[in-house]
């Protein structure tokens, strides 16, 4: 076994490339072991098949955040970080919401949205900020819409939105009950006079069912999957069409399936969730060629596997024609991004439209003198000015 690979590894990127160390490893060891902080053991995934392996195992590996802590009178909710059954009882209750057909009634609301944000790109110009006016009101507009709350909600949503991925000094589970906090105060107010957002909804038909801590964790889950992920692909995804002009240019007129197609290379190719929440082994368990014990945590690498060669030829180029993939973009198993269609529609609205309004548009930097998250679960760019 070669040495253990540092974390900041893991979250490091060369513009919108893994680095190629972390190629080299997954070539090497598809699993390998992770050297953390405090001498805490963990295992890397990195390969295409591993991962699957991984992510669609929920009997041999745990979500579950008490892993990660003795405290056991903070339950966070959500999705991502909870274990059947109590994963399922809450799944059963959001998927209805987030069904194509529900979600196509939000599809004029976005349109409106984007353009609106376009707007304010063209108030601004010749030159403006695409993170600012494009990438980070776009989702936040969306998931107000989406949940039933005010749009003056808008920078709480983007500051608890941006700090969840961050790995910096503060306790990821800080960050949680801060953010648990804040959003139990509009589940509050919703209970009092339910809207007709999801939030009012599921109070409606489901308040009896859920505390307003495990609404106030269903809300979280959607802050948390909805907005930094969608802004960051916004951001990065133009950012990658900018670098083929031609091809930016032509999705101004082009139709869904080769719209479709750029959006699911370009969720492949930026894999902006950089890696998947900790799994916990339950047992001793043969991942490849790798047995990792009992009570090991298991990182996967998103953003390596989704350029491994096993899922497909060239991977480390961007080729919006490429036949779609079965990308690891929005996770794998039962907790599969619940809210993944939701941000494809987002995607396939802004980007033709951006190109209609701004066939020319440019960044104003090299990829080289922009700023980049160096220290983000969420890969991202910090700004992006562009010209037009």
């Amino acid at each position: 076994m070669t040495e253990a690979l540092p974390i900041p590894l893991l979250l490091s990127r060369d513009g919108l490339d893994p680095i190629a160390e972390l190629a080299q490893r997954r070539a090497s060891e598809p699993v390998a072991k992770l050297e953390l902080p405090f001498g805490i053991v963990a295992w890397l995934v990195s390969g295409y098949d591993e991962a699957k392996q991984v992510l669609g195992d929920a009997t041999t590996f745990s979500n579950d955040i008490g892993n990660l802590t003795n405290e056991t009178e903070e339950d966070p909710g959500g999705l991502g970080m909870t274990d059947p059954p109590y994963h399922t009882k809450l799944r059963r209750l959001l998927t209805p919401e987030f069904t194509m057909r529900k979600l196509q009634r939000l599809r004029p609301r976005i349109e409106q949205i984007v353009e609106g944000q376009l707007d304010a790109i063209e108030a601004a110009g010749p030159g403006a900020d695409l993170v600012d006016l494009f990438a980070m009101p776009i989702p936040s507009l969306v998931i107000c819409e989406l949940l039933g709350v005010p749009y003056a909600d808008r920078e709480e949503f983007q500051a608890l939105s941006t700090a969840r991925f961050e790995m910096g000094d503060e306790s990821p589970l800080d960050v949680i009950g801060t953010s648990l906090d804040y959003l139990q105060k509009l589940v509050v107010r919703e209970r009092e006079t339910p809207g007709d957002g999801l939030l009012g909804q599921l109070i409606t038909d489901h308040g009896d069912e859920l505390t307003d801590r495990e609404l106030a964790g269903l809300a979280d889950g959607i802050l948390t999957g909805g907005h930094e992920t969608t802004a960051a692909s916004l951001s990065l995804g133009a950012l990658a069409l900018m670098q083929s002009p031609d091809y930016y240019r032509d999705l101004a007129d082009a139709d869904e399936q080769t719209v479709h197609l750029a959006v699911e290379e370009l969720l492949r190719y930026l894999t902006v969730v950089q890696v998947a929440f900790p799994r916990f082994s339950r047992t001793a368990v043969q991942i490849g060629d790798v047995e990792i014990p009992a009570g090991q945590m298991v990182l996967v690498s998103l953003s390596g596997a989704d350029r491994d060669p096993a899922l497909g030829e060239g991977l480390d180029r961007f080729e919006p024609t490429r036949p779609a993939t079965s990308h690891l973009g929005f996770g794998y198993g039962i907790h599969r991004c619940v809210g993944a269609e939701l941000a494809r529609i987002e995607l396939r609205i802004a980007f033709p439209a951006l190109a209609r309004r701004f066939p020319a548009l440019r960044p104003v930097l090299p990829m080289s003198e922009l700023a980049f998250r160096q220290t983000s679960i969420v890969y991202s760019v910090e700004k992006l000015p562009v010209r037009w």
